[in-house]
């Protein structure tokens, strides 16, 4: 069978064999690898994207349920030549050590500052709270999301 999806705002069709995840088919059949595949148990966040503007484990979603959604991924971020401003801040704070977990980390930040531009500190941990690293120790990444949320309030 064939799905449709809105990808990055741009129309796309996918050939889906049998009960093929949404990141299966976005990586396989659609070669956008920035959504990565660590446990595919929807315990790690690192495939997060965001489904109809909702961040989602996209190893826990059937591709062919998502068939005429909106899907964003790491990859529509920025522009031409350009970072993002959560992508500028998270290299700025040194939050990308190995870079596994970072496209989650960087499609749920998105979607809480697009829909809570001036969050708590504890809600920023909540909104996060999702996504596992090995590396940085959080730290970072927590520094990088509250330096866009200060430029808000400033």
């Amino acid at each position: 069978m064939k799905i449709t999806l809105f990808v990055n705002g741009e129309e796309r069709e996918a050939p889906v064999q049998g009960p093929e995840s949404l990141l299966f088919v976005l990586r396989e059949r659609l070669g956008l690898l920035g959504a990565k595949d660590a446990c595919l148990q929807g315990e790690c966040g690192s495939c997060t994207v965001l489904l109809d503007g909702e961040p989602v484990c996209s190893c826990l979603v059937m591709a062919g349920d998502a068939s005429g959604s909106d899907v964003r991924t790491v990859e529509g971020l920025g522009g031409e030549g350009e970072l993002h401003p959560v992508q500028a801040a998270f290299v700025e704070h040194g939050a990308v050590q190995c870079g596994f977990c970072t496209p989650g980390f960087l499609m749920s930040t998105v979607h809480l500052l697009e829909h809570n531009p001036t969050p708590t500190a504890d809600e920023i941990r909540e909104a996060l709270s999702g996504n596992i690293c090995r590396c940085t120790g959080y730290g970072a990444v927590l520094r990088a999301v509250e330096s866009l949320v200060g430029e808000r309030r400033s």
